[in-house]
């Protein structure tokens, strides 16, 4: 079992994946493991059907390009799809980590503005 700091994570990470990736479930992944799974399979049809639309969503959720060039490549250790999918959860957990650790100090001289 995991600890709830780390679930958190999970869940933070599962969020911030779910929606760019349009992964739908009934029932969200347990582990890391079973994200990254659905994720790489995700990606997997993604490469097949909508490559340029998944290179957009790279660079929109920050994954670098030189970290997507040696995953990309034939004589890479593993497919296409899991490097990639490592990839995003791997960005994608720094980004819940940050949202975590760092609280931005609320704006002053805001309370006469109106939307």
């Amino acid at each position: 079992m995991m600890p709830s700091y780390d679930s958190n994570i999970l869940n933070e990470t599962v969020a911030l994946v779910r929606g760019p990736f349009e992964l739908e479930s009934a029932n969200p992944p347990g582990s890391e493991e079973e994200l990254l799974s659905m994720l790489a399979n995700r990606i997997a049809e993604m490469l097949e059907k909508q490559p340029e639309y998944l290179m957009s969503l790279l660079y929109r959720l920050d994954v670098l390009e030189e970290k997507i060039h040696p995953v990309m490549r034939p004589d890479a250790p593993e497919p296409a799809n899991w490097g990639l999918a490592r990839l995003v959860l791997e960005r994608q957990k720094q980004r819940a980590e940050t949202k975590r650790s760092v609280k931005p100090e609320p704006l002053e001289g805001m309370d006469d503005w109106t939307w």
